[in-house]
């Protein structure tokens, strides 16, 4: 497991003269050009990480920002989703700017809400916090949101809100007693991870699956795409 603000060593490719797909030397595709881009995340989750990795890209270091999460007195789901990727991503910036090594890098910062209508779940770290989540969860809609935040080497900031529409089965008290018994919920936000075995409660999903377990790939690879980030360097090494 890597430590907070821990150096992740460069993925460089194998020269494979046989490789007809390789990027040409000159193409800012290749991984291995002089001057790409770096790239930070601004997340000690490793869900985050894993997804990113499944996308091809392998971030140079890991920021966490350490911020309070508390929503507001009245705040809104996505508003509050919102406000902490933009801070997440601030209090990396400032960490970013004191390296030399990684000034200039894009950094890439995320936060997660799970709300039944205008409430917003926990994320979880007591058993109590847990079981109401799920009995407030059980046979009903509700709604996931992540909105990301880029900051580019220009530092200017980029955000994006996905919502996610999920609806449960309806869960007995055994059902809560045996999730809450294996842990998976604990620090999540809703009290569930997705990926895990609450997947089977899942009774239904309208969008992106990856907002669920905690960024959604295709907006994150756009938006990053979109501001001239060399998405692609990284899926000759994928596999």
């Amino acid at each position: 497991m890597r430590r907070r603000g821990e150096t992740l060593p460069a993925r460089l490719s194998k020269p494979d003269a046989s490789d007809r797909f390789r990027a040409h030397p000159s193409s800012p595709e290749n991984p291995r050009m002089l001057g790409r881009p770096k790239f930070v995340l601004a997340s000690g989750s490793p869900r985050r990480l894993a997804l990113l990795n499944q996308a091809g890209i392998e971030p140079d270091a890991l920021r966490p920002a350490d911020i309070d999460e508390t929503p507001t007195r009245g705040e809104l789901p996505r508003s509050c989703a919102n406000r902490l990727a933009r801070a997440k991503a601030e209090a990396a910036l400032k960490s970013v700017q004191l390296d030399d090594d990684l000034r200039g890098s894009f950094v890439l910062a995320a936060d997660t809400v799970v709300a039944v209508g205008r409430r917003i779940l926990p994320k979880a770290e007591l058993v109590d916090e847990a079981s109401q989540c799920l009995r407030l969860l059980s046979g009903r809609n509700h709604r996931v949101y992540t909105a990301i935040c880029l900051v580019t080497p220009k530092e200017s900031f980029r955000q994006r809100l996905i919502e996610t529409k999920v609806r449960f089965k309806r869960l007995n008290e055994d059902d809560i007693a045996a999730y809450v018994g294996c842990g998976e919920w604990r620090g999540k936000a809703g009290g569930y991870a997705v990926q895990g075995i609450a997947g089977t409660f899942v009774v239904k999903i309208v969008g992106s699956y990856t907002n669920i377990v905690g960024l959604p790939l295709y907006e994150t690879i756009s938006l990053l795409g979109g501001e001239g980030f060399p998405i692609r360097a990284g899926w000759l090494n994928a596999s």
